[in-house]
């Protein structure tokens, strides 16, 4: 009889945690892609406009981050993956997906929020990794998210989300100040990651579902 023992230290000490960035990665960018979708749908586009939508709400932020970091090729230009994904996710959504189903905005929400979470914790480790200062890696890592949806808005002719008086940049810093405070206290990779993923996420969502909003400053004579 043939047995196989299977140690759970030997498989987390193998793991290779490219695999589960990688991962994170193509879930932001399918995030990103039908919240896109969702919101040039609903604004009556058509195919290649709710695609090129999709698009730029994907992979923007993470073009402007590259940009900046000067770090050449551009992803996308080199995994093709990364465009195929996100032209394969926006027709699954434009042809499943009524435009004026009562949950557009819940959606919208939802998979932004998806999207924040992984491509937060994304940019601020690219950024980490060449060489980057913790405030420098928090910035970065809330442009890679940011950038995107101000285009998607802006091309949909709505104010843009970040702009706005709800809980969004702030949940990814807290996020991202998780993911540098666990990173110094050596715990490993995946747990800081998926720490600081969680957290973004469950920040946002309780924003949203709550209506926590930052007050505004109003000056009275």
């Amino acid at each position: 009889m043939l047995t196989i023992a299977l140690d759970p230290a030997a498989l987390i000490t193998t793991f290779d945690p490219r695999s589960l960035i990688y991962l994170f990665d193509m879930i932001g960018i399918v995030a990103c892609s039908v919240s896109g979708t969702i919101l040039a749908k609903h604004k009556n586009f058509d195919v290649f406009g709710c695609l090129l939508v999709s698009i730029v709400t994907a992979i923007g932020g993470g073009t402007v981050r590259d940009v900046i970091l000067d770090r050449h090729p551009l992803f996308w230009m080199v995994d093709m993956s990364y465009l195929t994904v996100i032209t394969l996710s926006s027709l699954v959504m434009q042809i499943f997906f009524h435009p004026n189903s009562r949950r557009v905005d819940t959606f919208l929400k939802l998979s932004d929020t998806i999207g924040l979470s992984a491509f937060t914790l994304i940019g601020i480790k690219v950024a980490d990794s060449m060489g980057a200062n913790v405030p420098v890696a928090l910035l970065l890592g809330v442009i890679t998210i940011v950038v995107g949806g101000i285009i998607r808005d802006m091309i949909c002719n709505e104010i843009p989300l970040v702009l706005q008086q709800e809980i969004y940049i702030t949940a990814a810093l807290a996020g991202g100040i998780l993911y540098f405070a666990l990173h110094n206290l050596g715990v490993m990779p995946w747990v800081a990651d998926v720490s600081a993923m969680s957290t973004i996420f469950i920040l946002r969502m309780l924003a949203i579902r709550y209506d926590w909003q930052f007050p505004t400053i109003e000056w009275r004579y």
